[in-house]
């Protein structure tokens, strides 16, 4: 099936194609350099299964200091979160007016030698199982999203998300409940958060070569462990590829990961493989938010280290991020 700019399906091949991107609204992004989703395909009554094309060169998801290099997390996290809202207009016809907010998810790679960059751009195969039941209405508002990632037809990874269904309005409606005033935006505040924060954490140390790239500031450290100001900058177009009424959840992923990065001190050598994350309430433009973790343990057998990351807004844990990091050798 195809809708609004799709790939044309070839009639010899069931399998989804990685021969050009997405229409930009299938996957709600306003930039087609952001768009890495490249077709799909009904493979059941609830299910689809994706294409996907990792870039080589990207000024946010290929800035890191690793080696050797691999396909980032993050990049096959928003993948994922793109593959599943293309399924949703493409095959589950759920209009475009549709917000898919994301309560809960966790996201685990088994194999980071398949994800290592090589010469061409990377395939992927995402398979997306969506379940949940409509209401009395037919509308489904609430429901959860199974994906198993694919490289050479083996599976690398695997990622399950709890989501809300809302549409605009219905979600600008729970934003003045819940802060009783109107939200900000983050085109209100480009020229005040230009990223040049002279408390911002070095690149190198996070795992990063550009500044811009960085969230983190203000770095504390003492016996409990390692806590920052999370202060992206709105004009990093990758975090921020349209205008926001608050801090998305990816951005919040990022900063727990250099958190991690921060805490463990070995930034080209540990590799994210695993998030856990749960979002209680949306981060506000216009308070501010700091991330903290405790001291790091001892790796496990795998040697591989879990690290949970709160994040904290005006007195109250609005976030909770688990980062698993380990080394690919």
């Amino acid at each position: 099936m195809t809708t609004h700019g799709d790939p044309e399906p070839d009639p010899d091949s069931s399998e989804p194609r990685h021969e050009r991107t997405l229409d930009r609204a299938l996957v709600h992004k306003a930039a087609v350099s952001e768009v890495f989703v490249t077709d799909v395909r009904p493979t059941g009554e609830r299910t689809v299964r994706t294409a996907v094309q990792l870039p080589l060169v990207h000024a946010y998801y290929n800035d890191h200091v690793q080696s050797p290099a691999t396909h980032d997390a993050l990049l096959l996290l928003e993948a994922g979160r793109q593959a599943a809202i293309a399924g949703t207009h493409a095959h589950m016809r759920f209009d475009h007016d549709t917000t898919m907010i994301v309560d809960r998810f966790t996201f685990a790679l088994d194999d980071l030698k398949a994800l290592v960059i090589g010469p061409q751009p990377g395939s992927v195969l995402i398979d997306t199982e969506y379940i949940g039941e409509p209401n009395r209405a037919g509308r489904y508002r609430k429901g959860r999203v199974a994906q198993r990632y694919l490289v050479g037809g083996e599976p690398v990874g695997e990622h399950v998300m709890d989501v809300l269904f809302l549409r605009h309005r219905e979600n600008d409606a729970l934003r003045r409940a819940q802060r009783g005033t109107p939200a900000p935006l983050t085109s209100d505040y480009e020229d005040a958060r230009p990223g040049d924060d002279p408390r911002r954490v070095a690149p190198e140390r996070v795992g990063r070569v550009h500044p811009l790239n960085v969230v983190l500031a203000g770095e504390l450290v003492d016996e409990a462990g390692v806590s920052a100001e999370f202060t992206p900058s709105f004009r990093n177009r990758s975090l921020f590829d349209h205008v926001y009424d608050h801090l998305p959840a990816m951005t919040l992923v990022e900063g727990a990961r250099q958190l991690a990065l921060l805490s463990l001190d070995a930034p080209r050598t540990t590799h994210t493989v695993g998030i856990a994350a749960h979002f209680a309430r949306f981060a506000e433009l216009d308070d501010t938010v700091r991330l903290s973790a405790p001291r790091p343990g001892p790796p496990d057998e795998e040697g591989r280290v879990t690290l949970p990351v709160t994040f904290h807004q005006n007195g109250a844990e609005i976030a909770s991020v688990t980062m698993t990091m380990g080394s690919l050798l």
